[in-house]
């Protein structure tokens, strides 16, 4: 019987939020594209909390949204409140959050999809990975050696293998030059609400139950995670007047770099708060037993910074309340999303634990809260690219690399898109670092770090979180995009446009000396900052904590008109300058050891001076620099001072 058979340059397993941009990337890039998911109705589907950004997330979104990404666009044209999260602290981490319309987020992104020239949309499930295995010479090679086996590693000789398509349930074949895995949740999922279990993916959707076979047999290895998420509430049976309304923000700032604030100042829907209290965590002790993560039944390992909420009544049995947020799923239901409350109780017990907290008394859960278990990979397999070690052409993003969240999972996708059209059009990947983003602390911690549990981004993971803030994302990779071939050349100059008035104004301010005149004291009076005794550059004045650029224009006449995205910028650099350059020092000292390549088939075990753990964590995850082998755990700073004599001793 005749099967299907189709060729593709890249094909996409997954249609969430990493398969989505990675499938827009490889389009939009010009490479015929195809995507494929278990269901069209799940495209860019919010399992859990209905919302984008949120902190240090905010500054991911606005990463891919600089690379030339779609997420940004689409929250700024679907969400339903926005607010910038810790204004009351310094820039660096500022973070944009917006409650989305969850259907019409999902709506627009497939239409986007469904619409991008180059790209096909396919409703299948992918049930395995077609591969050839390919010799790797001494002097880098490689020469097709189909039916010979894989030899483990990464060493000199080793074999490799190299990805040619993929296979659906239905027995066709789909032939390409690369294959971007993005199968979130799906994998063998099984959720779980108390003593019942359903062998579904999320939200009941059907799970994929082939595909890790067949990666295991490609030499991939795999672990088992898990998450949850809370019950959804019917609004009509909530008391909000027993809550605190929670209001967005105005003006509201827009995601996007491209979008016009002036078309996101909209009517914002509220959300509500509340805690729980003594009651409700008592109906919880009482019935742990019955909870799958306490009885044994939960194989998987959850997100620490994202507990249920039988994990923080026992985590943090000194609190006596938890805070609680009621968040509306869209403007078309009724659905309102529990925030802080997820759980994999048994329904009665979820019932009576969410009638304790106030406003919720005579509530009606629409859908159950729910745990889910599924595979995904220990991403140490993976390159700083998202390309498999060991099997050319195969690129992973998102869940299924054992990290968690919508953002996350869109910044991995859009650097798989295009690291996998890099390499089809045969060009060098684009490798961003730690000291350039915030996605690329995400792929480096990743990549270079044992995960025992789903990664999730904090600001305090990147170590140059001064220099990497959501407000400069557009001045740190608008250029990195462009070069990849997802910026246009009109958003590219507009960006270099802006840079060049920043610098410019900046060296301005610092040529303006003010003295102790009238309307000099008058202003600082009326701003409740200290009078000058002496003269002073207005630069000197913009650093003061009361004050600011935007507040000094009085005394600056001569001021050119600038953008409030410009005035912004020249404000932070003026006022954060000592701490902006010692950072930058710190990039130049960690870009030397970045810059410092190992080869790839250097023979760990003959470096005389190395530990045994470390010979064999560098052996076995294979650095590509002396900068990411230092971040290996196992590996210590005398490891390193061997690796870089010998490595010197190569050279010379």
């Amino acid at each position: 019987m005749p099967k299907i058979e189709e060729h593709y340059d890249v094909v996409v397993v997954g249609a969430g939020h990493a398969g989505c941009e990675a499938a827009l990337a490889c389009a939009r890039m010009g490479l015929e594209t195809i995507i494929f998911t278990v269901s069209i109705e799940s495209i860019a589907m919010m399992p859990c909390n209905p919302n984008i950004g949120g902190s240090s997330k905010g500054h991911i979104v606005r990463e891919v949204d600089a690379l030339g990404g779609e997420m940004g666009i689409n929250i700024d044209h679907t969400f339903l409140q926005s607010k910038m999260l810790n204004r009351s602290k310094g820039p660096a981490v500022h973070s944009l959050r917006a409650q989305a319309d969850k259907a019409a987020y999902s709506a627009r992104m497939r239409e986007i999809l469904q619409t991008q020239e180059h790209l096909s949309v396919r409703q299948a499930e992918v049930a395995g990975i077609m591969w050839e295995d390919v010799s790797v010479s001494q002097n880098g090679d490689a020469c097709s050696d189909a039916g010979s086996e894989s030899v483990d590693g990464g060493v000199f000789g080793r074999k490799n293998r190299r990805i040619t398509g993929v296979t659906t349930v239905s027995g066709a074949k789909y032939f390409s030059k690369a294959v971007i895995l993005c199968t979130g949740t799906y994998l063998n999922a099984r959720c779980l609400c108390g003593e019942v279990i359903d062998y579904t993916g999320p939200n009941g959707l059907q799970a994929a139950t082939h595909l890790t076979d067949s990666l295991k047999e490609c030499g991939v290895t795999m672990q088992r995670f898990k998450t949850g998420t809370p019950a959804r509430m019917d609004g009509r049976t909530i008391d909000f007047s027993k809550m605190q309304e929670q209001f967005g923000d105005t003006p509201i700032v827009p995601f996007s770099f491209t979008t016009d604030p002036k078309d996101v100042q909209i009517d914002q829907v509220s959300c509500w708060l509340t805690y729980t209290n003594e009651e409700t965590h008592r109906v919880i002790r009482e019935n742990l037993d019955r909870s799958p993560m306490y009885s044994g039944v939960i194989e998987g390992t959850g997100p620490r910074y994202c507990p249920s909420i039988e994990d923080k009544v026992v985590r943090f049995a000194d609190k006596n309340r938890h805070q609680v947020f009621l968040e509306p799923e869209g403007l078309h239901t009724t659905e309102m999303y529990v925030d802080g409350m997820s759980s994999s109780l048994p329904e009665d017990v979820q019932v009576a634990m969410y009638r304790t907290v106030p406003g919720l008394e005579n509530a009606k859960i629409v859908r159950n809260a729910y745990a889910i278990e599924y595979d995904c990979i220990d991403p140490r397999q993976l390159k700083s690219s998202l390309e498999f070690k060991n099997i050319e052409g195969l690129f992973a993003a998102g869940q299924f690399n054992g990290s968690s969240g919508y953002e996350e999972a869109a910044g991995q996708g859009i650097v798989a898109g295009i690291n996998a059209a890099m390499k089809v059009q045969g060009r060098e990947p684009m490798i961003l670092d730690r000291s350039e983003s915030y996605i690329g602390v995400l792929i480096d911690d990743l990549v270079t770090k044992e995960n025992t549990e789903p990664y999730r981004m904090m600001t305090s993971r990147a170590e140059y979180r001064l220099l990497l803030r959501q407000d400069n994302a557009d001045l740190r990779l608008t250029p990195r995009g462009h070069e990849a071939g997802l910026i246009p050349e009109g958003r590219y100059q507009h960006v270099l446009e802006k840079e060049a008035q920043i610098e410019a104004e900046v060296k301005r301010i610092r040529t303006i000396h003010l003295g102790g005149s009238e309307p000099v004291q008058k202003l600082l009076e009326s701003l409740e900052s200290q009078p000058l005794n002496t003269g002073t550059g207005l630069e000197e004045l913009i650093r003061r904590p009361e004050l600011d650029y935007d507040k000094l224009a009085p005394l600056d006449p001569d001021r050119p008109a600038l953008s409030d995205e410009v005035r912004e910028q020249v404000n932070i650099r003026i006022k954060y300058e000592g701490y902006i350059e010692r950072q930058m020092k710190q990039v130049r000292q960690f870009k030397r050891l970045e810059k410092k390549l190992i080869p790839d088939d250097l023979d760990y075990m003959q470096i005389s001076g190395l530990r045994n753990e470390a010979q064999q964590k560098l052996a076995h995850y294979r650095p590509a620099s002396i900068g990411q082998a230092s971040r290996i755990s196992g590996v210590s700073p005398a490891d390193i001072s061997v690796l870089l004599v010998y490595l010197e001793q190569m050279r010379r």
